[in-house]
């Protein structure tokens, strides 16, 4: 019997038993991403089956599968890209599809992904988005948010609508998980003798989270924006 495993955790072999490890004799293969080149020829055959003949301007191709290269190296979201674009140019009454289109595209995929992952989140991930956001727009740029003024926001928010709050570890934990989607950046600074704590900005538009987070019924009705 051959076992077949995929992962994009380079660690993941870590998690398994030691026995389970040994028995199976593994050979390990790393799948670079895609570069350049080679999205190039993906997108030209997807685009002969897509699109009628001379409906790409000269570049677009090129410069989807540049941003793609550089950003993931992923050929199905270089192929949503394209799609994306051609909507666009659709849209607006194009018949041409050109490199204005890919921009506008781009923004558009970025912004749909990011409200995507924020109304995704659990109600207690977005109480600490939401105690974030509040915290920033009380100080002035030359002072940063930590993590213990993260938490005393957040216990007076979920006091503020009635709900349980967690610990402050727990909340350290969704600060980490925040940050590995992006959403914020937290930097590990150390203190001196008050020891160490995590200076934390957001990511991503602040308009564009508010905006997000407004939609949710189980926020929007219950804080004081």
């Amino acid at each position: 019997m051959s076992l077949i495993g995929i992962s994009n955790d380079l660690k993941f072999k870590e998690y398994l038993d030691p026995r389970v490890l040994s028995s199976l004799s593994e050979e390990e293969l790393v799948f670079k991403p895609y570069e350049a080149p080679e999205i190039t020829d993906i997108l030209i055959e997807r685009a002969k089956l897509a699109f009628q003949e001379e409906t790409l301007s000269e570049g677009v191709i090129n410069m989807i599968a540049a941003i793609a290269a550089q950003e993931h190296g992923d050929a199905r979201r270089a192929i949503d890209l394209l799609r994306v674009s051609a909507e666009t140019a659709e849209r607006e009454g194009t018949e041409i599809i050109n490199q204005t289109h890919v921009k506008k595209a781009q923004g558009a995929i970025e912004r749909n992904t990011i409200t995507e992952v924020i109304s995704t989140l659990p109600l207690q991930s977005k109480m600490v988005i939401l105690s974030i956001y509040f915290l920033e727009n009380l100080i002035d740029n030359s002072n940063t948010v930590s993590t213990g003024d993260v938490y005393e926001e957040y216990s007076r928010l979920c006091k503020e609508i009635g709900m349980d709050s967690l610990t402050q570890r727990r909340v350290g934990d969704l600060i980490n998980e925040l940050d590995a989607l992006g959403i914020i950046s937290a930097r590990v600074v150390s203190r001196g003798r008050h020891g160490r704590t995590k200076e934390i900005r957001f990511s991503i538009p602040k308009s564009l989270l508010e905006s997000t987070l407004r939609e949710d019924k189980m926020i929007s009705g219950k804080i004081r924006w």
